[in-house]
């Protein structure tokens, strides 16, 4: 019998509550599909800064790397607005991401035909679903580039800057042609060609990487453009490939076009199959305790664990129809509507676990 090794970075807010309904929902797909997972837990975050007085302390690195995937709540939260930025809780997470080469997020924004009338788009505009992958390069880019503050004729000033190479941009480029390859072979790759250098070895290098991947129909747009596009006529995306200050913009743009954050789940990925899975919305401090959050994005990241991690097609189509069963029925506050019936945290997860 398969066993699988997991870390667990429950993390800040509303982190502890819905990492322990998605394993929940892990232990009953494992238990059903025939496989076995053992756990570890290791901190990241606020409550890292707590405990060892910086945000993501070395043995969780050596944790995450020693596992065969991890599974991440949420981070950050008032309490640590005081940190300098070099200790905040995001700075853990920007940590555990380059510790570990995760240079490539997925990120899907997908309407479930339950919820399509929570999404702010007329349904004529979303059409019968929605159902985009964004790949968003996130290693690289503005948010790893050099920066610093400075005084410039006597008034303080700063920069930050946004720099790739072919080798960073060829990478994520493989992963969203081979993503596009596995879908209708479509993909849109998304820069600021106009006016940045950096863009513009980024359209060059997509085109010519698009080379080996003939059957992909490979087009571009300008950040600003697709912004708009999202909204005017978002079934015309399938794939879309891009930096990671656009996708990071983007893929929360498009998140709220599916109607609620809570539902949205993401993976990012190495080159060894190693994988962070979290879901993309933060740590919700106001309602941390309260017994209301959404575990249903976690519980939907495990899915993208089993299915691109872990080798589990079966098991990851397993949680995922049962999400799409239990939105008949049972809705957290956050996307109840009338005719439904409201559920706790650990009432979802209970309810996911009984469909499997």
């Amino acid at each position: 019998m398969k066993n699988y090794s997991i870390t667990l970075l429950k993390g800040d807010g509303i982190g502890p509550e819905i990492v322990n309904e998605a394993v929940k929902v892990l232990d009953r797909t494992a238990e059903k599909s025939g496989f076995t997972v053992t756990y570890t837990e290791a901190l990241l975050g606020g409550c890292a800064i707590d405990a060892t007085g910086v945000p993501l302390p070395q043995e969780t690195i050596d944790k995450c790397k020693a596992s065969d995937s991890v599974l991440l709540g949420a981070v950050g939260g008032p309490k640590w607005d005081d940190q300098p930025g070099n200790n905040r809780p995001e700075a853990g997470l920007l940590g555990i991401r380059g510790a570990l080469g995760l240079f490539a997020n997925l990120r899907p924004a997908v309407i479930f035909e339950q919820l399509k009338n929570a999404s702010p788009l007329k349904s004529e505009i979303i059409g019968d679903a929605m159902d985009i992958m964004i790949v968003r390069e996130l290693t690289g880019g503005i948010y790893f580039g050099k920066r610093g503050q400075f005084e410039e004729d006597g008034v303080k000033a700063a920069y930050d800057t946004e720099k790739y190479n072919v080798k960073e941009i060829e990478r994520i480029g493989r992963v969203a042609f081979d993503m596009a390859m596995k879908r209708n072979k479509k993909l849109t790759s998304v820069d600021k060609a106009n006016v940045l250098d950096s863009s513009r070895l980024w359209r060059a290098t997509m085109i010519e990487l698009s080379k080996e991947y003939p059957e992909v129909e490979l087009n571009h747009l300008y950040v600003d453009n697709c912004a708009m596009q999202l909204v005017r006529n978002p079934k015309q995306f399938d794939v879309i490939v891009t930096s990671n200050i656009f996708g990071d913009i983007l893929s929360d743009e498009a998140s709220m076009i599916s109607g609620s954050i809570g539902m949205l789940a993401s993976a990012s990925l190495n080159s060894t199959k190693l994988g962070m899975y979290e879901p993309i919305h933060g740590s919700a401090p106001d309602i941390a305790g309260k017994g209301i959050a959404n575990p249903l994005a976690t519980i939907l990241s495990v899915a993208m664990m089993l299915r691109y991690s872990l080798d589990e097609p079966q098991a990851a189509d397993a949680i995922e129809n049962a999400v799409a069963e239990v939105l008949k029925t049972y809705r957290t506050p956050d996307i109840y509507t009338e005719g439904t019936t409201k559920v706790s945290t650990v009432e979802m997860g209970d309810a996911v676990c009984a469909l499997i």
